[in-house]
């Protein structure tokens, strides 16, 4: 059976999602309202599971090139004295590796798989649910309609307001910073540095740069700082470790709050939410990415046996995706949890059980999806 599919964004989840499609022998459209010469910026950490999805989508040879590979977590209080640290490489084994590289390079790999053209600079201004179809309205008057509309427009997402599916985000209180330093210290490995309601994190990207990642939680109403530098620069002002030499080293800076999708459901009627639009969350375990590359994997596979009925397709979607979404958005929530710990009762504590509670939060990523 031909499908008429739309997909609508394309940053990782929706060209995850045009290119599960396309292996699983289906044509999609791929619409996106940004212009393409909009390019990511900052970098992406990639876990194991992440770089199985990748494997699964045919990316993995273009990806090997790009980045560096992580082998170890090290985890370090404000000082920079060693908390704990996690053997990723042994974590993912049999898995996939771990990846450290610049979202433009991702978005390219991506795209390079799409197989088709992706529309730029064209916005989807409304949705109709039919009896088994969408009609879809399109910012230049266009009118098309589709057996299925995948919505991967991120976690401000048009479609799900437009399906009924679910309103706003919420917030989850944080503010975050990325960037991408030259010429800052050499570190071979991932490395966080906790402090209270603050992080740092630093890994090698490959090219000699190091992806940058910092969170704060803040209160309701914050606004987000004029200079987001400055504010990195004041904010680990007193840490140690390899966190004078980075924000020595600084330049540009992006900054964002973060928020979090949760639905009911992720379809209703011939639309599906992806990604973040479907189960976003605050991006402690760096499995945004991951969750959006595994729902690409699991749509081709669900409507390729379901031989084209859209309807039993994206019931066993859910069936296979709502399970590992809700756990990693728990123990994300688990995570985030120890920010708000006294570094003099969680450090010593961490020290001693650090190890195993981070590992358990991956373990069931372990197993297939």
């Amino acid at each position: 059976m031909t499908l008429r599919i739309l997909v609508v964004g394309a940053g990782v989840s929706g060209l995850a999602a045009a290119r599960g499609l396309r292996i699983a022998g289906f044509r999609p459209d791929v619409v996106e309202e940004l212009p393409a010469t909009m390019v990511p910026g900052a970098g992406i950490f990639l876990p194991g599971n992440a770089g199985r999805a990748l494997r699964m989508l045919g990316l993995d040879a273009p990806l090997r090139p790009l980045g560096d590979l992580i082998f170890r977590q090290m985890f370090q209080d404000s000082h920079g004295q060693p908390l704990f640290e996690l053997d990723a490489a042994a974590l993912w084994a049999g898995v996939g590796e771990s990846r450290a590289l610049s979202r433009a390079d991702l978005q390219q790999v991506l795209l390079t798989g799409v197989g088709g053209e992706v529309r730029y600079d064209t916005a989807v201004r409304d949705l109709h649910l039919l009896d088994g179809a969408v009609k879809v309205e399109f910012g230049d008057g266009s009118v098309a309609e589709y057996d299925l509309v995948v919505g991967a427009d991120g976690r401000r997402s048009m479609i799900r307001e437009r399906t009924g599916l679910g309103g706003a985000a919420t917030p989850t209180g944080q503010i975050v910073y990325r960037s991408v330093v030259s010429g800052g210290p050499a570190l071979s490995d991932w490395t966080a540095l906790l402090g209270r309601r603050s992080q740092i994190v630093a890994m090698p990207m490959g090219g000699r740069k190091l992806y940058c990642y910092a969170d704060e939680t803040v209160a309701d109403g914050t606004p987000n700082p004029a200079d987001p530098r400055a504010r990195l620069r004041e904010l680990f002002a007193d840490f140690g470790g390899c966190v004078p030499a980075i924000l020595g080293a600084l330049e540009k800076v992006q900054v964002a709050r973060t928020d979090e999708v949760v639905l009911e459901r992720y379809s209703r009627g011939s639309v599906l939410l992806v990604g973040d639009a479907a189960h976003a969350t605050a991006p402690t375990l760096a499995q945004g990415a991951a969750m959006a590359l595994e729902d690409a994997v699991v749509l081709g596979e669900v409507l390729k046996r379901a031989d084209g009925d859209v309807r039993v397709a994206l019931d066993a979607y859910e069936d296979r995706r709502r399970q590992r979404c809700d756990l990693v958005r728990e123990r994300t929530h688990e995570r985030d949890g120890t920010r708000d710990v006294a570094p003099a009762l969680r450090d010593p504590m961490l020290r001693r059980r650090g190890q195993r509670i981070f590992t358990d939060h991956y373990r069931a990523l372990v197993e297939p999806f």
